[in-house]
């Protein structure tokens, strides 16, 4: 429990848990329905007694949906203690007999297809920051939260991963855990407004709070972001309006959006050409890279 949402992989309770899985065409009867019920009743209580989660621990089930396997039920999870709620999903096969963790994939298909599909739909490169050659073979999309201690290893990781790739393009997303990190939206509505001012600019103002993470908070946050606007070169009267406006916190929570339809749900994560990379580690990211150029 005191682990954080924003860490190098893990989510807050269910760390077992994956988040991701290809899915397959829903069933056309209304035999998953009826056996609802039941199933998810045994599933509960072996999820309880797995987990040694007590009546203290709410979960809520289901509904029963399809996967990759023609012989298990997907089944989504949610469990909340103390006020915090964490979700994923576990698998159980249609007699009720197996319960699985991990992820399940079909082996005719790409495994990333469909976070690709979906970063390509989201992916407006004038409506986004972005970064590197418009016809990259590799795109990094980074999901992050400007408070978070392992976006600013990340931050630095790139520095010499965009040096070592310059053919790679990089488009940034924000996704601010507002339950653990009090100023990180509001850092994340001034990076957009430095976006939609000036472009270019965003980047300066990006690693301006990155390089200053240690010293903000959420009383001087403002001021600081101001800062950050003015030496940029932005218009610091636009900048100030440009953050009290709705339709700025509106495109963070749209970035924030995609990220959850994408099942992020730790920062940072990164998609390299629709593969997940939680945690931002950077050997393991410019293996990603080199398997992805090498194709």
């Amino acid at each position: 429990m005191k682990r954080s949402l924003c860490a190098a992989g893990l989510a807050l309770f269910l760390a077992a848990m994956p988040a991701r899985a290809q899915s397959a065409a829903a069933p056309r009867n209304s035999a998953a329905a009826q056996e609802q019920g039941p199933l998810l009743k045994s599933a509960e209580a072996f999820i309880r007694n797995l987990f040694a989660w007590g009546p203290d621990f709410k979960l809520k089930l289901g509904p029963l949906g399809p996967s990759a396997s023609p012989e298990f039920y997907s089944l989504p999870v949610e469990v909340t203690f103390n006020g915090r709620s964490d979700k994923g999903t576990f698998y159980v096969s249609k007699d009720g007999k197996v319960f699985l963790r991990g992820d399940l994939y079909q082996t005719s298909a790409d495994p990333f297809a469909e976070n690709e599909a979906k970063l390509r739909a989201a992916d407006h490169p004038a409506e986004e920051p972005v970064k590197g050659p418009a016809d990259a073979r590799v795109t990094l999309t980074e999901f992050s939260d400007f408070e978070c201690p392992h976006c600013r290893e990340l931050y630095e990781t790139m520095k010499t991963v965009e040096v070592e790739f310059p053919q790679v393009r990089v488009v940034y997303k924000n996704f601010p855990l507002v339950q653990i990190h009090p100023w990180a939206e509001t850092a994340a509505i001034g990076a957009r407004c430095a976006f939609q001012q000036s472009p270019a600019s965003f980047w300066k103002v990006h690693d301006a709070i990155f390089d200053s993470q240690d010293l903000i908070s959420p009383e001087n946050v403002w001021d600081k972001l101001v800062g950050f606007a003015t030496a940029a070169g932005l218009n610091a009267d636009s900048f100030k309006a440009c953050m009290a406006a709705p339709a700025s916190k509106n495109a963070v929570d749209a970035n924030r959006a995609e990220g959850v339809a994408l099942e992020v749900n730790s920062t940072p994560t990164v998609f390299v050409n629709g593969r997940p990379l939680v945690g931002g580690d950077k050997t393991t990211l410019e293996q990603n890279i080199k398997f992805e150029l090498a194709k």
